[in-house]
């Protein structure tokens, strides 16, 4: 089965970007992955409050994942699973989308303000080139209706 991937952050943009994988993944009979990276300046304490602070992080994306994944089952009729990895996050998602064969469209969100799409976007797209799968990015201002209309 080919798999939609998607990055779970706390970003407004991460929204549309869960929408629209879940969306198509459910009219092309897809999975969706969604992953979540935990970067590893959280955790430059002594050895227990790091791993305090690490057990809290994971506890909060679970949390924060199954918001999304209830609404993908109870919406499209999509059952996500989720995969949490330690380190730099483009570095992370290159990984991972090289580890699981079956990730065969990265699903990014883009910011609005003035800053730029963000950072993701930003890194990921100066190495689309040399990826094995394409990136969907997805626009972070488009209207629930019109990711319907598109996907």
């Amino acid at each position: 089965m080919r798999k939609f991937m998607v990055v779970l952050d706390d970003s407004r943009e991460c929204l549309n970007a869960m929408r629209f994988a879940a969306m198509r993944a459910a009219h092309t009979q897809a999975g969706v992955e969604v992953l979540a990276v935990i970067p590893p300046e959280e955790f430059n304490h002594w050895i227990g409050v790091g791993d305090i602070m690490r057990e809290e992080a994971r506890e909060r994306i679970h949390a924060h994942f199954e918001v999304f994944a209830k609404w993908m089952r109870d919406k499209q009729g999509v059952d996500p699973e989720l995969v949490i990895r330690e380190g730099e996050p483009v570095s992370e998602i290159i990984a991972q989308v090289q580890d699981d064969p079956e990730v065969g469209v990265l699903v990014l969100g883009a910011g609005t303000d003035k800053k730029g799409p963000g950072p993701l976007v930003t890194q990921l797209s100066r190495t689309a080139g040399s990826l094995p799968i394409p990136i969907t990015i997805v626009p972070g201002d488009l209207s629930k209706e019109r990711l319907e209309a598109i996907t």
